[in-house]
C-alpha cells in the first residue's frame, strides 16, 4: 500500500541541528514526509503561504523574531497544522509555555533520535485525526437529531436538560438557551402536570417504558399536544439520564376531535366533510357497508399511492393494504371490525401500510362506523398517519435500554428477563440451565495505569472472545465494570458448563493487543446450575457470584461451581481476614484517643484508646466490622500487642514533647488475656517503650474475667504488680460475682453507655446507673460514666455524684495530634 505523504516544514536556524532532524525522517515509511525548510520567521511564513503545510518543527529561537511571538505569527499563518516546538535543553520554559498556548507538544534538542522522533509525531498525528474524527461524529449526531422530526431532549441524572433538538424547541416554543433552562415537566399544561408526572415517577421505579399523550403549554401561550417516550441511559451502574422524545400530535387529537364530532352529526352534507378531512394532517379514508372505498383525502392520496379517483370503487383490501409487522401475514380490516361491531376501534399494534408503488410504512390508525340519520351503520371512516420515525426512534432506543453501550452486549435488565424465560423452559421440559459469573483478573491495574480509553477497547476485546465461546442461542450479558454473565440455555449435564468454562479461560488465556500494547488477562469464573442451586433467577444469579469470589480466593484463572458451603459470611470472612492480615503488615491502623473528664470541674483525667483501620479502599473501618474476625482467625492477638504498644509509644512521645500526660486505657481482649504470654508481653512493651506502668491502665470485660475467675485474679494481682490499673469495660452488661469483684484488684468500673444513653427518661436505667456509681463508691472504685451525648444525661450523672465520664457531650476521639494539642492547652487533672 502506497502511505501518503505529508508536507514537513522545518524551521531550524542551526544548519547542523537541521541536517541532523533530515537525517532522522529519512527513509521512514509511517509517517512519510516531504521535508521543506526555512531558517527564519519570515523564510517560515512565505513557504507557509505558498501551500498545505501538515507538519511544523518549530526553533523558537531565530534570527529574527524568538520566543511566544514565533509560535503565535506561525499558528496564525498554519492554523489548521501540528506544531512541534524544538528546544534547547535551557529553554524549557519558554517551549512548555508554547504548548500551553497551542503546540502539540515539545523535543529537546539532544534528546531526539531517529527511532523516536518518527513515532512521536505518529502519535501527534492520530491523536489529532482522533480529535478531529470526534468533532465531525459530533457534527453528525447534531444534524441527525435536528433533522428529526421528533423533538429530543436529553436529562442528565437529576432531570436537567442537557440537550434538545430544534424540533423539541420548536414544539414547546423555546430557544436553545430556554430549552437548557427549562425542564420539560415545566411546560406540561398545569392540568396534566400531577398526572403526568406520577406516571413519570411510577416508570422510573418499574421496567415499563414511559408513555403519554399530554397536552403543553407553549411559551406563545398556545396549547400542543404531545406524544411523549421516553427510555432511561443505563451504563452498568445505574440511570444516568434519559432520552425523551416529543411527537406532535395536535393535528392527530384534533382529527380525532374531528372524528367524534362526525359520529355524532354524520348526517352533515358531504361536501362539508370532504372540507373538513382535507384540512386535517392525517390521512383519511371512508368505505361503504361493502368495504369499497369512498373516500380519501389528499394525505390519504399521498400515503396509500392512489388518487380518489383511482380508488373510488375499489375493495377496501386493494388500496388500504396493511401486514402484520412481525409476521407479514395480512392484518384484519379494521373497517369491517368497526361496522359488524359498531364501534370505534384501533389497528393491531405493528401494523404496516403497502403502497400502491411496493413501498412501506409504519401507521397507527383508528377506525369508525358511520351512521345515517336513523343511527343506521352506512360504511366505516378510517383515520391513519405514518408512525415510521417515531417507531424507528423507539425501536432503537428499546436497544439502548437492553444493551450495554460500551460492548454492545445485552445488560443486566435484558439478563434478568432472558434468564427467566430460560428457567422457566428448563422447568418446562425438565432441563437445566447455567449460569457462568465472570470476573477479568486485575482489571483494575490496567485501567488505572493505562487509562479508561485502554480499558475500554479490553472489555470489547473480551466480549467478542466471549461471544464466540458459546452457541447463539446463549446470552453472554456485561453485568457492569469488568464483570460478564453467560447464560447458557437447556443444558443435559453440569459438564457442559466446565467446558464452556474451560473454553472461556483458554480463549483469554492469548493476550489481548490494544494500543500498542499487549495485555494478558484472565478469567476468575463461578458457576451455579438451576435448579440444583437456586430455584429463581435472583438466586441463581446470586450463587454464581459467590462461586466466582471463590475462585478469586482460590488463586483466579479458574472456574468454581457453586457449594453450599459457599456463603457470603464465609467469603467476607476469608476477605477481611485477608485484608487485616495486609493492614498489620502494611500499617494500616491507627489509635484515636478519647478524653475523660471530671464532671465537676472539667478537668481531663485521663484518655481511651480507640482502634480504626484506615482501608485503602473501604476508608475508615470501625472495630464492629472486623474485630470478630480477628478474633476468629487469631489476629487479634498481633492486633491487640499493636494496639498497647502503639499506645505505650504515644504516651512517651507527649511525655518527651514535655506534655503533662494523663493516663491511657486500653481495651484487652478475651484472646489476649489468656494468651500464654500476655503477661510477657505487656511488661516487654513497657520496657521497651520506657512508660511508667501507672499511666497504662488496662480494660476488661465482665465476661473475660468470669471466664475463669480463679485464673483471671492470678492475672490481674501481676498485672497490679506491675504498678498498672485495671478497669471493668461496659459493666453492668455481664455476670460477673459481687464477690469476686470485690477480690479482684480493679480499680475502675465503666458504666456501659446502653444504661447512660435513656437515664434521662428511663427509670429503670437510672436506677442501675444509681447502683453502680453507689457501688464502686462503697468499693472505693473510681466509676466512669461511657457515652454521655446530652446535657440532660450530664446533669443526671452529676445529681448522682458520678466522679468521671466520657463521650460526644465532651470531645469525639482524636487523633495523636489533637490530643497533643489539647493536652498542652488543658493538662490532666
Amino acid at each position: 500500500m502506497i502511505v501518503p505523504r505529508l508536507t514537513l516544514l522545518l524551521v531550524e536556524p542551526d544548519s547542523a541541528d537541521a541536517a541532523a532532524i533530515r537525517g532522522m525522517l529519512a527513509d521512514v515509511p509511517r509517517p512519510a514526509f516531504r521535508i521543506d525548510s526555512a531558517t527564519s520567521c519570515a523564510d517560515a511564513l512565505v513557504r507557509l503561504g505558498q501551500g498545505v503545510v501538515d507538519v511544523v518543527l518549530l526553533d523558537l529561537m531565530l534570527p529574527d523574531a524568538r520566543g511566544l511571538l514565533v509560535f503565535e505569527q506561525i499558528r496564525r499563518a498554519a492554523p489548521e497544522a501540528l506544531i512541534l516546538v524544538l528546544s534547547a535543553s535551557g529553554d524549557e520554559d519558554c517551549a512548555q509555555a508554547a504548548v500551553r498556548a497551542g503546540a502539540e507538544d515539545y523535543l529537546i534538542k539532544g534528546h531526539v533520535d531517529g527511532h523516536w522522533l518518527p513515532r512521536a509525531l505518529d502519535y501527534l498525528l492520530g491523536r489529532k485525526a482522533a480529535r478531529e474524527a470526534l468533532r465531525r461524529s459530533e457534527a453528525l449526531f447534531r444534524a441527525m437529531s435536528d433533522a428529526s422530526p421528533l423533538g429530543i431532549l436529553v436529562s442528565d441524572a437529576d432531570g436537567q436538560c442537557v440537550y434538545s433538538n430544534a424540533a423539541y424547541q420548536k414544539i414547546v416554543g423555546l430557544g436553545p438557551e430556554q430549552s437548557l433552562s427549562t425542564g420539560w415537566q415545566r411546560v406540561l399544561h398545569p392540568e396534566d402536570r400531577p398526572q403526568t408526572l406520577a406516571a413519570w415517577q411510577d416508570a422510573a421505579a418499574g421496567p415499563e417504558p414511559f408513555v403519554a399523550e399530554v397536552r403543553l403549554l407553549r411559551a406563545d401561550g398556545h396549547v400542543a399536544w404531545v406524544r411523549l417516550n421516553a427510555a432511561a441511559m443505563l451504563d452498568g451502574t445505574g440511570v444516568q439520564g434519559h432520552v425523551l422524545t416529543v411527537e406532535d400530535i395536535t393535528l392527530r387529537k384534533d382529527a380525532d376531535a374531528v372524528l367524534r364530532s362526525a359520529e355524532e352529526a354524520l348526517f352533515a352534507e358531504k361536501e362539508r366533510a370532504q372540507v373538513t378531512l382535507n384540512s386535517i394532517g392525517d390521512a383519511v379514508l371512508t368505505t361503504d357497508t361493502e368495504g369499497c372505498v369512498t373516500y380519501l383525502n389528499l394525505v390519504a392520496e399521498a400515503m396509500t399511492g392512489w388518487t380518489r379517483a383511482e380508488a373510488l370503487g375499489r375493495p377496501l383490501a386493494e388500496v388500504f393494504h396493511i401486514l402484520n409487522g412481525t409476521t407479514r401475514a395480512i392484518a384484519a380490516s379494521p373497517a369491517q371490525l368497526a361496522m359488524s361491531e359498531d364501534r370505534t376501534v384501533d389497528l393491531a399494534a405493528d401494523c404496516v401500510l403497502m403502497r400502491r408503488d411496493g413501498g412501506e410504512a409504519s401507521i397507527e390508525d383508528s377506525a369508525a362506523p358511520i351512521h345515517n340519520r336513523e343511527g343506521r351503520v352506512t360504511g366505516a371512516v378510517i383515520v391513519f398517519h405514518d408512525v415510521s420515525e417515531s417507531r424507528a426512534m423507539a425501536a432503537k432506543m428499546a436497544h439502548l435500554a437492553h444493551h450495554d453501550f460500551l460492548t454492545g452486549l445485552p445488560n443486566r435488565a435484558l439478563l434478568t428477563e432472558r434468564l427467566a424465560q430460560a428457567i422457566g423452559q428448563a422447568h418446562r421440559h425438565r432441563r437445566q440451565v447455567a449460569l457462568l459469573f465472570l470476573d477479568l483478573d486485575y482489571f483494575k491495574h490496567i485501567n488505572d495505569s493505562l487509562g479508561h480509553a485502554v480499558g475500554d477497547q479490553l472489555l470489547q476485546a473480551v466480549a467478542e472472545r466471549l461471544a464466540a465461546c458459546v452457541r447463539t442461542t446463549d446470552t453472554v450479558a456485561r453485568q457492569g465494570g469488568d464483570e460478564f454473565v453467560i447464560l447458557l440455555s437447556e443444558i443435559e449435564q453440569r459438564d457442559a458448563a466446565a467446558r464452556i468454562a474451560d473454553k472461556l479461560l483458554q480463549a483469554c488465556a492469548h493476550p489481548v493487543r490494544v494500543g500498542g500494547h499487549e495485555l494478558h488477562v484472565t478469567l476468575s469464573i463461578g458457576i451455579s446450575i438451576y435448579p440444583d442451586d437456586g430455584a429463581t433467577a435472583d438466586a441463581v444469579l446470586q450463587n454464581a457470584d459467590t462461586a466466582m469470589y471463590y475462585a478469586k480466593a482460590n488463586g483466579r484463572n479458574n472456574f468454581q461451581f457453586f457449594r453450599t458451603d459457599m456463603n457470603t459470611r464465609a467469603m467476607q470472612r476469608l476477605f477481611v481476614e485477608s485484608s487485616l492480615r495486609r493492614a498489620l503488615k502494611n500499617g494500616e491502623f491507627a489509635l484515636l484517643y478519647q478524653p475523660q473528664f471530671e464532671l465537676v470541674s472539667g478537668a481531663m483525667t485521663g484518655a481511651e484508646a480507640l482502634l480504626r483501620w484506615r482501608d485503602p479502599q473501604l476508608g475508615i473501618v470501625l472495630p464492629a466490622q472486623f474485630v470478630p474476625i480477628a478474633e476468629e482467625s487469631g489476629l487479634i492477638v498481633p492486633i491487640g500487642r499493636w494496639v498497647l504498644r502503639e499506645a505505650c509509644r504515644q504516651l512517651r512521645a507527649w511525655q518527651e514533647a514535655g506534655l503533662a500526660t494523663v493516663p491511657v486505657s486500653v481495651n484487652i481482649s478475651a484472646a489476649e488475656f489468656r494468651h500464654h504470654d500476655f503477661l510477657e508481653g505487656v511488661a516487654q512493651i513497657l520496657a521497651e517503650t520506657g512508660l511508667a506502668p501507672r499511666f497504662l491502665e488496662l480494660e476488661l470485660t465482665e465476661s473475660i474475667l468470669m471466664h475463669d475467675a480463679a485464673a483471671s485474679t492470678q492475672v490481674l494481682a501481676a498485672l497490679k504488680a506491675m504498678g498498672m490499673k485495671l478497669a471493668i469495660d461496659d459493666f453492668g452488661t455481664g455476670y460477673s460475682s459481687l464477690s469476686y469483684l470485690k477480690r479482684f484488684p480493679i480499680d475502675t468500673l465503666k458504666i456501659d453507655q446502653s444504661f447512660v444513653r435513656d437515664v434521662a427518661t428511663d427509670g429503670d436505667d437510672a436506677t442501675i446507673v444509681g447502683a453502680v456509681i453507689e457501688m464502686g463508691r462503697n468499693l472505693k472504685q473510681r466509676v466512669i460514666a461511657e457515652g454521655i451525648e446530652t446535657p440532660a444525661q450530664l446533669d443526671f450523672l452529676r445529681a448522682q455524684h458520678c466522679e468521671e465520664g466520657q463521650g460526644f457531650h465532651f470531645s469525639h476521639p482524636l487523633s495523636a495530634e489533637a490530643f497533643g494539642h489539647l493536652l498542652s492547652r488543658t493538662g490532666p487533672a
